[in-house]
């Protein structure tokens, strides 16, 4: 009897994957996944027996779901010393790294021993949010836009890269020779930045990617991690995601561009050409699913300590609930249509994401909330047309504005109230992550400023 056609597939895309991995051309593959911390984790298997490890996938122990970012297993957590699971690669995402020498790379599941996916896992999380639009008739397509810093450690201090003006050719020549061969290894693993130039802060730089589906989002966000803090060490350097690498400079984001797509004929469902704004009423539902539960997200997407440092008031990053056209002070900003691509660039930038966020997290966190305001019809109320900051109190809680949680604990305490969004998660992983995150905040509670800088610029 002849195998079904599905595992006939699996059967061609391991035979691909084994023809491009042999010895002496490779010899390592990493297979990565994203933990509760965000930092980007993984084991790597010899060429030579990728191939069981590929119908296996490689046994990692739970514990890791219960590490914090000091890489500190969490007293509180659920997971400990017994009980392992598997890292199952998912095939279509093997990559030789053009960074690392003889290795390429899988992303990877989290799955039980019978294979399953196990219930704390976030990017099966994600894939769960994709299937609740999918039966709702619609897929998400997103494009994480980062920033980051290149620097360089001289006597003992972080010295940015340049002191250039904000997309100067100061900045652009600085930074050339490690930016080309970013974009190089960036388009050899199948992700294709758009632009790329200096930004306001010292050593800054700024990368938007293609967007692609929300699950391939996720993964091209953790290769643009790696392979920028590779090839910037490859030129002597360091470069740091950290929402905010330097106290008194620019914060780094990654405002996610997103988009719903209407599967039945893959237009763009939030493209309405007489609409408000050349907006659709599911786009508007979507920002006010988004708008409500803000505060919960925010845990998910401004994810660390060191978050709330970049997302004050009056520095281009948002600090209140609120949503306008090429409002750059807002929750989310409608951005304007690009000429004759009016429908593949209507999109919505959600501005209050940086590079510490796990982004099957974030990604699945924003689907859940946007989907729950379309199922509601939920209203974003106004548009905004100015700074939220700018305006009085009263006028703020007129419009129903409000600011956001100025902690990381403040965000969780919200998550905690959010119905919608532990269920979402399921109990198991937000019980998880919320002990994590909880543990963050108890360590750097009574931490100066130096340590919590130190911590998360070689994290991210």
């Amino acid at each position: 009897m002849s195998k079904p056609r599905r595992a006939q597939r699996r059967d061609r895309r391991i035979a691909a994957i084994l023809a491009r991995a042999r010895p002496p051309s490779i010899q390592l593959i990493r297979f990565l996944y994203c933990g509760n911390d965000a930092v980007i984790r993984g084991k790597a298997c010899h060429a030579d027996f990728l191939a069981s490890y590929l119908e296996s996938g490689i046994g990692l122990t739970v514990a890791m779901q219960s590490f914090n970012v000091l890489d500190q297993l969490v007293a509180e957590g659920s997971f400990g010393p017994v009980g392992e699971v598997r890292l199952r690669p998912d095939l279509d995402t093997f990559a030789v790294l053009p960074y690392a020498p003889k290795s390429a790379r899988l992303f990877c599941d989290l799955v039980t021993l019978d294979g399953e996916p196990w219930a704390a896992c976030p990017r099966s999380f994600l894939k769960r949010m994709i299937e609740r639009g999918q039966a709702q008739g619609v897929a998400l397509k997103a494009a994480f836009e980062n920033e980051f810093v290149l620097a360089r450690s001289e006597a003992d201090r972080l010295v940015p890269l340049d002191r250039s003006p904000c997309f100067s050719t100061i900045g652009l020549d600085a930074s050339a020779t490690v930016m080309i061969d970013v974009v190089e290894a960036l388009i050899t693993q199948g992700v294709h930045p758009e632009q790329c130039y200096a930004e306001l802060g010292p050593g800054q730089q700024e990368l938007p990617v293609r967007f692609a589906d929300a699950l391939r989002a996720a993964d091209n966000q953790l290769t643009v991690r790696d392979t920028v803090r590779a090839i910037a060490a490859r030129h002597g350097l360091l470069a740091s995601f950290a929402p905010k690498p330097f106290p008194d400079e620019a914060g780094n984001g990654s405002h996610v561009h997103l988009s719903l797509w209407r599967t039945r004929d893959d237009t763009n469902a939030f493209h309405s050409p007489t609409g408000h704004h050349a907006l659709s009423d599911v786009a508007h539902a979507f920002i006010g699913g988004v708008l409500a539960h803000l505060p919960a997200l925010l845990s998910l997407t401004a994810p660390s300590v060191n978050s709330y440092r970049r997302l004050q008031p009056r520095f281009w990053s948002s600090a209140y609930t609120a949503w306008g056209p090429d409002n750059k002070e807002a929750t989310i900003r409608v951005p304007s249509k690009r000429r004759r691509l009016e429908m593949e660039s209507t999109n919505l930038e959600f501005k209050p994401c940086d590079p510490s966020c796990n982004p099957y997290l974030a990604l699945g966190g924003l689907l859940a909330a946007g989907l729950d305001g379309i199922e509601r019809k939920l209203d974003p109320g106004e548009p905004l047309l100015v700074d939220p900051d700018t305006l009085p109190e009263a006028e703020r809680r007129r419009r129903g504005v409000r600011r956001y949680p100025t902690s990381l604990g403040e965000a969780l305490d919200a998550l905690e109230r959010d119905e919608l969004m532990r269920a979402a998660l399921g109990e198991v992983l937000a019980r998880e992550y919320l002990a994590v995150k909880r543990s963050e905040v108890r360590a750097f509670r009574d931490r100066d400023a130096a340590f919590e800088v130190a911590q998360h610029f070689y994290k991210y």
